[in-house]
């Protein structure tokens, strides 16, 4: 595989460097889940309601999955570029969306602050692709890893946000906004020279394992004293100097993993070197032109012979995951790298897309809708749901990216299987939340958040397996479209559903409590999301069913005759 611009030595510093970068890219750009932050000030600077207020909500959900054009475009710039648009495009969305709260310049009108938050939240989709794509190729054995810690920082992004906002800008929505502002860009321009491609290392070893183990320790310790910091701030009242206190601390265990490079600075000669690194960076200038790597099988041979009859179950699951040389006289296969336009002709790709759609696109519905499903089963706290989905979220992105390493590794299982099983989950926990129970409620949002993070994580590293790395930008970001056109769905069910149960319980009256209580208020649209997920799970069966046929030979069953016939 030939590396990148400005591509660097295999196993040094900058690889693991960049990934330190990444990790504050990532918490920095996920300001897209920070909406409920500064959306009161914004409804009131408007003259709003709820209803148009909710819109605006969907266009952080719209720009955020608007990935294609930064998709395309990663195997044409440097990462540095598309680092420096995401940078941009925050500066216009987010200084817009400050000047219509803090009232520094005139009213704005609604459409051009819903174009706004659209363009501040798509800073998220340059930012998250550059650094995705870069430490995806980086580390090529270990996607499962990668994906996972990046996407379980990404998840703790509006959890870090929120303790900024309470302790150090005591909740004030203009400043928040300010520093969205100006503060996402300087972290893009502070990380924009480590996130780089590098010449990835071939040969797995124990020392590396090691560094992703101590990053997802890290990243652990860093949830649970957000979770702590939070409750804390619920229960006693900080004074200035502790809230500045917990904020270096925080800010130290965001550092956790630069402590990796840093190590391997100091003491360079506990590093072993493979057999493959290169002595010299390469000066190769056009990531097009990139040619899929080769990955030694644990039996010896290469897998440029993976169609032989004798090649081993291993072989078989690694060329899912890494791909076999690449051929110009037939179509790819899966695992080799795919051509955007060949992807659009595999039913494997419209199931992921089709699950994700279902999966990811019914999370954000209940996430979005949170508070209003509390209220309706009588909580009388929702923002312990909020917090409790924020952590078990980011505990699924992690936990699935690295469970799904150890099953493909250790089980010779497809990492979509952990995929199948979150739907399965699902299917349960929308018909508890149908129960519409006080005693369910925390069990159902903490069940919910884990299956939402796996399937962020787990598509990342699943789709790059099944369709190769060469053109994985665009087809993760146009998979990943499936997030807001779901959340469009269900919402819009959702909020019909809610507002005919509240026309009901408040006919004949005159009383301003729009809020609609009891078990009716979502119990339809949670049956109908259960019956969402059984199917995803029928769907990824049949993916799974035929990867376990092409195991042990059977070319011949139905579904793979469906998909040969694209």
């Amino acid at each position: 595989m030939m590396p990148g611009p400005g591509a660097v030595k295999a196993g040094s510093r900058p690889p693991w460097l960049g990934l330190g970068a990444a990790v504050w890219v990532q918490v920095a750009g996920g300001a897209s889940s920070t909406f409920a932050l500064y959306s009161h000030a914004l409804k009131v600077a408007l003259g709003v309601d709820q209803r148009r207020l909710a819109l605006l909500a969907v266009a952080c959900d719209v720009g955020e999955n608007l990935g294609l054009l930064p998709g395309v475009l990663c195997n044409r710039l440097h990462p540095a570029l598309l680092l420096l648009v995401g940078a941009a495009a925050c500066v216009l969305g987010y200084g817009a969306t400050w000047l219509a709260v803090s009232g520094v310049a005139p009213a704005l009108p609604y459409w051009l602050v819903w174009l706004a938050l659209c363009l501040a939240a798509n800073s998220g989709a340059w930012m998250g692709t550059a650094v995705l794509v870069t430490n995806m190729r980086n580390f090529p054995l270990s996607r499962g890893a990668v994906a996972g810690i990046l996407k379980g920082y990404a998840g703790l992004s509006a959890a870090v946000y929120t303790e900024i906002f309470t302790g150090v800008l005591h909740d004030s929505a203009a400043n928040f906004l300010l520093l969205l502002t100006l503060g996402v860009p300087v972290v893009c321009f502070l990380t924009m020279y480590f996130v780089r491609p590098c010449e990835p290392s071939l040969v797995a070893n124990s020392s590396e394992q090691a560094h992703f183990l101590f990053t997802q320790i890290g990243s652990v310790l860093l949830g649970v004293y957000l979770v702590g910091a939070t409750i804390l701030d619920h229960v006693v009242t900080l004074t200035d100097a502790l809230n500045y206190s917990l904020l270096v601390i925080m800010i130290l265990l965001l550092f956790a993993p630069v402590a990796i490079p840093l190590k391997m600075t100091l003491f360079p000669a506990n590093q072993r070197k493979g057999p493959l690194d290169l002595p010299e960076c390469s000066s190769a200038t056009d990531n097009d032109q990139t040619e899929p790597f080769l990955l030694p099988s644990s039996s010896g041979p290469n897998l440029t012979n993976l169609e032989d009859d004798d090649a081993t179950d291993i072989d078989i699951l690694l060329a899912e995951g890494e791909g076999a040389v690449k051929q110009t006289r037939r179509r790819p296969k899966r695992g080799e790298d795919f051509r955007f336009r060949e992807v659009l002709l595999k039913a494997d790709f419209w199931l992921l897309f089709a699950v994700y759609f279902i999966g990811v696109g019914s999370g954000v519905t209940v996430l979005n809708n949170l508070a209003q499903v509390g209220i309706a089963a009588g909580a009388l706290d929702t923002t312990i749901s909020l917090s409790l989905f924020s952590f078990c979220n980011f505990f699924g992105r992690l936990g699935g990216g690295a469970a799904s390493e150890y099953l493909v590794r250790s089980w010779t299982v497809p990492r979509t299987a952990l995929i199948v099983l979150t739907q399965v989950v699902m299917i349960f926990t929308y018909l508890l939340f149908a129960l519409g129970l006080p005693a369910t409620l925390h069990v159902s949002v903490a069940l919910l958040g884990i299956c939402y993070g796996i399937q962020f994580s787990v598509m990342v590293s699943a789709s790059s397996e099944l369709f190769g790395l060469k053109h994985f930008g665009k087809i993760y970001n146009f998979i990943a479209l499936g997030n807001p056109l779901g959340a469009l769905l269900f919402n819009s069910l959702a909020g019909y559903v809610y507002d005919l149960e509240v026309e009901k319980q408040h006919a004949g009256t005159t009383d301003f409590d729009i809020a609609c209580h009891g078990p009716n208020c979502f119990r339809l649209t949670f049956c109908v999301l259960s019956g969402m997920a059984c199917l995803g799970y029928l769907s990824m069966q049949w993916h799974l069913s035929n990867f376990a046929n092409k195991m042990v030979g059977l070319e011949g069953n139905s579904w793979q005759g469906f998909e040969d016939s694209f």
